[in-house]
């Protein structure tokens, strides 16, 4: 029998992996149903056969490169557990500094919101979490994508969030909100980053867009000046070398106030501008 402690030494099996530790502890916890806390609270304890069984396989697909979130079939964000599944994209720590901008951009009073191509729902219910005052409407193109953040926000119980099947803008009747937020593709489809780490295992339709990355965003731009209110706020994320691209496609498109922001590694990785009032 093996046991806790033995399991989580065995980080040379993952060896594409640039957190193989992590990765054997989300693992190993989420199969014993227990925190990663007990799992050094209980290095001793054995593995049944099964349970063995089970890791061993757990441990085969992370090294073939399936994303442990696929595995789990969960990913924290904002610190909600969100369900994910190979449907849309698996939500990103760095999506979190949308968050905490919108968040700083408008008060808490009751605001109208619109989160275009949600995937899991992540910045919607996030922002949901932090603002029972605002209603948010969240649009998804993807049914399978759209059912997924049906669920996050039923298991949440926000019930300020509304999720609509939408190909952005287009199936949005004429309505005006405080404030529009979107996370859309934005890689080149020859960018060789695709054919590497969890991203193989996501949906390209998620991940990549035309006009080098840029064709979603001047969509959502171009569209954005006529569904916003007086003063309010579009932020998108986009790459980190897109900003510059970006801040003219929302000059273009009439928003004022532009600025991009930089994420905890001094990227450039969103950028806000607004309605003129």
């Amino acid at each position: 029998m093996t046991t806790v402690k033995q399991n989580l030494s065995r980080g040379g099996e993952l060896p594409g992996s640039d957190s193989a530790r992590l990765d054997l502890e989300v693992l190993l916890a989420h199969l014993l149903g227990r925190s990663r806390t007990w799992l050094y609270t209980w290095p001793e304890y054995e593995l049944s056969e099964n349970e063995q069984r089970q890791f061993d396989d757990l441990l085969i697909r992370r090294a073939a490169g399936e994303p442990v979130a696929h595995l789990t079939g969960e990913r924290e964000f904002w610190s909600l557990s969100l369900q994910v599944d190979a449907s849309t994209l698996i939500p990103r720590p760095d999506t979190e500094l949308l968050v905490e901008t919108a968040l700083a951009l408008c008060p808490a009073t009751p605001q109208r919101v619109l989160d275009l191509g949600t995937g899991t729902g992540a910045i919607a219910l996030a922002l949901a979490s932090e603002r029972p005052a605002w209603q948010l409407l969240a649009a998804e193109k993807s049914p399978r994508a759209l059912a997924l953040a049906e669920r996050n926000r039923s298991n949440l119980g926000l019930d300020n969030v509304r999720i609509v099947e939408s190909d952005w803008f287009a199936q949005i009747p004429p309505q005006t909100f405080d404030l529009i937020v979107s996370n859309p593709p934005y890689i080149d489809a020859a960018d060789p980053h695709l054919d590497e780490g969890d991203v193989r295992f996501e949906p390209r339709s998620a991940l990549v867009a035309g006009r080098e990355g840029l064709a979603d965003i001047e969509v959502i731009a171009a569209a954005a000046i006529d569904y916003l209110a007086p003063g309010g706020w579009l932020i998108v994320e986009h790459g980190w070398q897109q900003a510059p691209a970006v801040r003219v496609i929302f000059e273009d498109a009439g928003l004022v106030s532009i600025e991009s922001r930089k994420d905890y590694g001094d990227r450039e990785r969103l950028t806000l501008g607004r309605r003129q009032c």
